[in-house]
């Protein structure tokens, strides 16, 4: 009882419900992990449950780490907790040598280079983009379960596309050369993980009946992510029975392109017509600002809700208005974007509880830019993992050394001396490049010390346990700097402030995306990256790129974001607007404008000219939000021209700073 009571009604009826199917439809921060745990966990102190007899299943080793973590600290060890990958290579390899024979074949991860010497072998022509691309269309083939001799027909029924010049016939073709290739080199990739273990499970039935034997209670997670050879690898570990759980949220649905499918999860209850279904609405993630726009997303243009969503109720208190605002080009966007960064820093948000995310990656460019110059640390998302960076490498092979020798001070002064020779310093290096970002990682290390350290007063040798814990799932330390990340990266993740940027059509929608599912999916994206703000979100567009066309915001966003009125105003309108701009600013921003204003009427008084031939209002508004440190963000304000820079720019960067202005 003591267990449950930390529980909200909807996430209490999950945690009861012991036996037999049940379906967990749980909107974004609603507590679905808190849920599933808490379930197994009483479960097992109930006598439910054997944990060696449980396997829950997710999709990132992130997440079945922080599952197996949960379990812990409710007192639940031995639970198997593991991607669909680590599961099935994990029972592959143990049965390999009795039922197989020989050791097994070698794993790889990156197949874009057997690719690469398949098509070679063809004669085809192939370019990087072109490898990857085909990488990719195998992954689909194989995850559909479709087999080379049936590619062609199941790739034209499923309204997949050629690769260049590469039709489907050459397709197939690479398919059983790429498939012949890693028979001769003695690997497989992940899927064949799958394939393999799928093919063992159906024609012996030993080994299916021991590994059931093992596992008799099911939990899925990021059930919405399923492809058809998961939900087969997933229905041979069942067997007859029916004691799974699985939880996901369809509007979250977001990798249909690999071949995951929302229809088991939407299914489910016809599957199991005695399953229980539940829902999960309560917000616990996000303030209701942020939750009104999401569930603004999720409806169709008709108000409806799409089969298997929920309309979400926050459940923080009312926080911070969603801000919207479009920029006159990228360089623009990306200055105004670091400029509010440095605000809600200097306001107590820390730098890394803020995020940067976009559609593509190619985005991230002008924001890596504009930050470095800021002198700004950041991370990014989805490029090279944290302990597979060379000098963490290093670092960890050093801190075990040190375990083993005896050393003088605590285990935080320990690391802090032996990441020094590896380039740590106590203060952060300026700029950006290869030597920051070496200290963004090292200092990670020396966050995690401090913080084991205060929460279990550890000492070096378990500092190093927990590392090597870690390393093993890849739950990398939190990197003391912005986030940036595209919306596919993000998913699973949340932040106190999210920048969503380059929110214009062409990225949100992509501009490929030109069928109704494909631009279901892209709403679905837009709506998980809007999900990830807890706190502060702010939503941002280009008006124009370098100059050239103009843009609009995405058409997911009409009738969210606020319109602008297409007609000239009149001057009795713009004097308003500018009223009610003052009106908006507070605190420092309010006293940065009124020294402005002040400097401003005193230079046109001396001058005889009128205050706005200087400066527009407008323009002082925009110098007081904006904040600019460098004559560069500040020429990129609208209403400061290259002659006005010249003249004025040292002054303004002082009156903004609070300084005395330079003399003339």
């Amino acid at each position: 009882m003591d267990l449950l009571a930390a529980l909200d009604d909807d996430q209490r009826v999950v945690a009861e419900h012991l036996r037999g199917p049940l379906c967990v439809l749980a909107g974004a921060g609603t507590g679905k992990t808190r849920a599933i745990t808490y379930r197994i966990a009483n479960g097992v102190k109930r006598g439910v449950y054997h944990p060696h007899n449980v396997l829950a299943v997710t999709f990132t080793a992130r997440a079945a780490g922080e599952m197996r973590a949960r379990l812990r600290d409710l007192g639940v060890g031995g639970v198997q907790a593991r991607t669909f990958h680590a599961a099935a290579l994990r029972q592959l390899r143990y049965f390999w040598p009795t039922h197989i024979g020989g050791t097994p074949p070698g794993l790889v991860e990156h197949k874009i280079a057997f690719i690469a010497e398949a098509a070679g072998r063809l004669g085809l022509a192939t370019d990087r983009a072109i490898l990857r691309d085909l990488a990719a269309e195998i992954e689909w083939a194989k995850v559909q379960m479709v087999t080379a001799t049936d590619y062609q027909r199941r790739a034209i029924a499923a309204g997949r596309q050629p690769i260049g010049e590469i039709g489907f016939s050459d397709i197939s073709q690479l398919m059983s050369t790429y498939g012949e290739l890693t028979t001769e080199k003695g690997v497989m990739d992940f899927e064949d993980v799958l394939l393999t273990l799928v093919g063992l499970l159906v024609e012996r039935n030993d080994v299916a009946h021991q590994i059931r034997r093992q596992y008799r209670h099911f939990v899925v997670d990021e059930y919405q992510d399923v492809s058809p050879l998961q939900q087969r690898l997933l229905d041979l570990w069942l067997g007859e029975r029916d004691d799974i759980c699985v939880v996901g949220d369809v509007s979250q649905t977001i990798y249909s392109f690999t071949g995951a499918s929302s229809r088991y999860l939407t299914e489910f209850t016809q599957r199991y017509p005695n399953a229980t279904r539940v829902q999960l609405t309560r917000d616990y993630r996000s303030t209701p600002q942020v939750v009104d726009v999401a569930n603004r997303l999720v409806r169709t243009r008709a108000g409806r809700l799409p089969a298997g969503a929920v309309t979400l109720t926050a459940q923080r208190p009312s926080g911070s208005p969603v801000h919207y605002r479009g920029y006159d080009d990228d360089a623009s966007e990306a200055a105004g974007v670091v400029n509010q960064i440095e605000q809600l820093h200097r306001q107590g948000v820390q730098l890394a509880d803020i995020a940067i995310l976009y559609r593509t990656n190619a985005q991230s460019a002008p924001f890596e830019t504009a930050l470095a110059q800021a002198n700004i640390g950041y991370q990014i998302r989805g490029g090279e993992r944290f302990f597979q960076r060379d000098d963490i490498r290093r670092a960890m092979v050093l801190l075990r050394g040190a375990a083993a020798a005896t050393t003088e001070g605590s285990m935080p002064h320990q690391v802090r001396e032996i990441l020094g020779t590896l380039g740590w310093s106590p203060q952060a290096p300026t700029g950006a490049g290869a030597m920051r970002e070496r200290w963004d990682a090292l200092n990670a290390l020396v966050m995690l010390a401090d913080e084991l350290h205060a929460t279990r007063g550890s000492d070096l040798a378990t500092f190093n346990s927990e590392l090597a814990e870690r390393a093993a799932h890849q739950l990398a330390p939190t990197v003391q700097g912005v986030t940036l990340a595209s919306m596919h990266a993000a998913k699973g993740l949340e932040w106190d402030a999210v920048f969503l940027v380059g929110l214009s059509d062409g990225f949100v929608p992509i501009s490929m995306a030109d069928t109704p599912a494909a631009l279901a999916e892209e709403k679905r994206l837009l709506y998980v990256g809007v999900t990830r703000a807890r706190e502060h979100l702010r939503l941002s567009y280009a008006t124009a790129r370098s100059g050239r066309g103009r843009r609009k915001y995405s058409r997911f966003l009409t009738g969210i974001w606020p319109e602008e009125s297409t007609s000239q105003p009149s001057r009795r309108d713009r004097g308003t607007a500018r009223v009610q701009q003052r009106a908006e600013l507070e605190g420092n921003e309010a006293l940065i404008y009124e020294r402005l204003r002040n400097w401003r009427d005193e230079l046109a008084s001396s001058q005889e000219k009128p205050p706005f031939t200087i400066l527009h209002d407008a323009t002082l508004v925009a110098l007081a939000k904006a904040q600019p440190r460098t004559l560069q963000q500040l020429s990129m304000l609208r209403g400061i021209g290259t002659t006005k820079l010249q003249r004025y720019g040292p002054t303004l960067l002082a009156l903004v700073a609070g300084e005395d202005p330079p003399t003339p």
